[in-house]
Formats: C-alpha cells, sequence, structure tokens
C-alpha cells in the first residue's frame, strides 16, 4: 500500500536507509496500540497464571499441573478505579521532572486526614501490572534526565499492558496522553508508562501538567 509509505515516518534501528519495501513492513509493524487486536502476558510465581485479552474485557487463567492446562480462574478482571498502591523504582526520583517528584511528595502525604499511599515495587513490570490489575492503584516507570522516554518498550511492552489496562477499565498514560495513540517510529521505540486505576493515573498526569 504506497499511501503507507507515503503518510508515516518509520526508520531504521541502525539508522540504515529503507527501501520502499522494507519500509512498508516496518509501517506494518509500527502500529499505534489502538490497532491491538489482542494482549497478553504470563506470570511463573507460586502459581502458574495467563492473562489476555481480546478487546473483549480481560480474563485470568491459572495453570493446573494435576490436568496439565490452564482453568479460567478469573474470568471478568476489572480494575479498581482508584487504588492507594503506587509501584515505582524511587531510586531514579532525584532525575524526574518536578511535577513527578511533586506527586511522590503527594503520595506519602496526601493532606490532613487522608491516608498516605502504599509502596509495592518487585522490579517486574508483569508482576507489578498484575498486582496492579487486581488491587488497584498505579505502576509507572517514567523518563529522567538521563533516558527522556523511560526504558520500556512501546510495541511490545508499554502498548500491550495498556490495552489490557483499559480493557480492565483502567487507563494507561505516557504522562501527557494516552499509550494507546502513540504511533511508533521505531520498533524498540521506547515511551513512559503510568498504567493502572483510572483516577491514579489521571492524578498523576495532572501533577505531571502542572510542571
Amino acid at each position: 500500500r504506497g499511501d503507507l509509505v507515503d503518510d508515516r515516518h518509520v526508520v531504521a534501528e541502525d539508522g540504515a536507509e529503507l527501501d520502499a519495501k522494507s519500509k512498508e513492513t516496518l509501517l506494518y509493524c509500527c502500529q499505534p496500540g489502538s490497532n491491538l487486536l489482542a494482549a497478553g502476558y504470563v506470570m511463573y510465581s507460586s502459581s502458574t497464571v495467563l492473562v489476555f485479552s481480546t478487546g473483549q474485557g480481560v480474563l485470568g487463567f491459572t495453570l493446573d499441573s494435576l490436568i496439565g492446562d490452564f482453568v479460567l480462574t478469573h474470568p471478568d478482571i476489572r480494575i479498581p478505579e482508584s487504588g492507594k498502591i503506587y509501584s515505582f523504582n524511587e531510586g531514579n526520583a532525584a532525575s524526574w521532572s518536578q511535577g513527578l517528584q511533586d506527586y511522590m511528595s503527594f503520595v506519602k502525604s496526601p493532606g490532613e486526614g487522608e491516608k498516605a499511599y502504599s509502596a509495592r515495587y518487585i522490579g517486574s513490570l508483569v508482576g507489578d501490572f498484575h498486582r496492579t490489575m487486581l488491587y488497584g492503584g498505579v505502576y509507572g516507570y517514567p523518563g529522567d534526565t538521563k533516558n527522556p522516554d523511560g526504558k520500556l518498550r512501546l510495541l511490545y511492552e508499554c502498548a500491550p499492558m495498556s490495552f489490557l489496562a483499559e480493557q480492565a477499565g483502567g487507563k494507561g498514560s505516557t504522562g501527557k496522553g494516552r499509550v494507546l495513540d502513540v504511533t511508533p517510529e521505531r520498533v524498540h521505540q521506547r515511551c513512559p508508562l503510568f498504567v493502572g486505576s483510572k483516577n491514579e493515573v489521571e492524578i498523576i498526569e495532572k501533577f505531571m501538567a502542572s510542571n
């Protein structure tokens, strides 16, 4: 499709020149998450869990080793609209934007009479995201002064997780807008990610917009 080749910009990871066929191949791959038809993950822990969506809600299955098959254990996963759990690597906080640093102060001291948030950080995207799916809250991997776009990959980390979050009633954001609306120009393009309970993600967006 010549219109795809002409209308969008993509680049090779090594900066090499792309002929028309190579460019078209990349264009078919580098599509926004809003075009996703399905997404999922498998988590290995005390049990083996498979979570996926085909665009009609989110299903969770647990491996039953006795029968050697996955059993539907979570027929309709819904992220709570709010959740007082935040999951960030605060070791990088000094390199974050002022807005995000202000958010960190807010979760620790949200105001008189308000309970502070709980910090839970495994350091594994799938592990932290799975907990957030079940109990609410927000997971974040922001950009910083060294890595303005963070370290997570848009095509195969940020977009699929945001797709699952939205299917479960949550939200996935770059801090400035919807992750699923970002059109990648590279296969391994990075993207800041804030994902989880809708209300919690929106609070982060407000803090980041204020700076």
